[in-house]
Formats: structure tokens, sequence, C-alpha cells
């Protein structure tokens, strides 16, 4: 998820315009924490290689190279701003500091399963590099999880683009994708809330016995 303040018309004409440079840093600047719609760069990069306009390989290592980068940098950030950045950060998504805690909590738990999966899920494709920064997540171990989990997100969103994207015009598969983001979004949040809400409903009842 991002803040779609750009039209898909904008965005195709952007990529057409600057190419692989669109891609790379679109999804680069996405990885590290700021809120563009890198994902969506990224099917329309992989959509104009499959009418022949850019070259399909030539994406993917486009896309894969900035979502490496970004997430790197969004973890040099996260390590050495801190917390109190993520507490900023937190705000311009209206999350309260008591539930950036216990992801935070979640996160050092799983640290290597958001940061290879996290790219799937709308925000978390934002947090992860600074959540694994904060969480100071050995850099070796973020390093093969970010690269493995940047190559299969690309390969699958620019493959999608590039083959389903002659068949299904672009609008409606940017908004399926973005569908998907928010599925897994959900689903991440009841699996963290739902043991929260059963612990604290267990402590009530051993309150009240």
């Amino acid at each position: 998820m991002s803040l779609e303040f750009v039209s898909l018309e904008t965005i195709q004409e952007i990529a057409r315009q600057y190419g692989y440079w669109a891609v790379f840093l679109g999804i680069s600047l996405e990885n590290a924490g700021i809120p563009l719609p890198g994902e969506t760069i990224t099917l329309v990069g992989g959509f104009l290689a499959g009418s022949g306009e850019l070259n399909y390989w030539f994406v993917l290592a486009s896309a894969i190279g900035g979502a490496v980068l970004g997430d790197n940098c969004g973890y040099w950030i996260g390590k050495w701003g801190g917390w109190p950045l993520m507490l900023r950060l937190g705000k311009i998504f209206r999350f309260s500091d008591e539930q950036l805690q216990e992801v935070r909590t979640q996160f050092i738990d799983n640290a290597a399963k958001a940061v290879f999966l996290g790219r799937f899920v709308a925000l978390l494709r934002i947090f992860a590099g600074p959540m694994a920064g904060i969480a100071q997540m050995p850099y070796g171990k973020f390093l093969l999880c970010n690269t493995a989990g940047a190559t299969i997100w690309a390969a699958v969103m620019v493959s999608l683009a590039f083959f389903v994207g002659r068949i299904v015009p672009l609008d409606q598969l940017v908004a399926w994708v973005a569908q998907f983001a928010i599925v897994a979004l959900i689903l991440v949040v009841a699996w963290i809330a739902v043991p929260i809400w059963l612990e604290s409903r267990a402590k009530r009842l051993e309150t009240r016995d």
C-alpha cells in the first residue's frame, strides 16, 4: 500500500519516458520507507515489457536491484534512526505507539520471514527494512533474506504483468495485486492481534476467578 497520489496514466507516462530508471527508483524509494507506488511502477514496467516497449530482463533486473537497494537503505535508516524514527513513521499511517510496540515484538520473533515475505504484504513492504534495522537483525542474515525475497517478488510482479497484462487490462491487474496485498495485511494483523486478544481475555478471566 502506498499513497496513490499519482494516477496510473501518469505512472505509465513516467515509465515510458524514463524506462528502467523509473522502475529502479520507484521501488527503491518505496522500500526505503517512502510511501510511493513502487509496486504499481513495477507492474507497469512488466506490462510495457509485455507490449514490447521495454525489455523483460532489464525490467526484472531493475526491480530486483531497486528492491534490494531500497530495503538496504531502510535497514540502515532503522539501525541509525532507531525506534523514535519508527514512531514518527507510524503516525503517518495512524498507528498507535502500543500497536507499533507489539508489531516490533512480533517482528523480532519472525524477522527472517518478515523480510523475505513482507514484500507481498501492504505496508510491511515499506516497514520491513527499517524494522529489521531497529530490531538489530544481523546484516548478513538480512541481506540474504532481502535479496531472496526481492528476487522472488520482482519475478512474480514483472512476470505477472508481462503475461497476464496481455489479456487483462492494466488497471484491473493493478487492482487485483493491491487487493491481494491488503488481504495479506489483514491476515498478518489478525495473526498478531488474535493471540493478544486471547491472552488479554485469559487474564480477565483469571482476575474474575
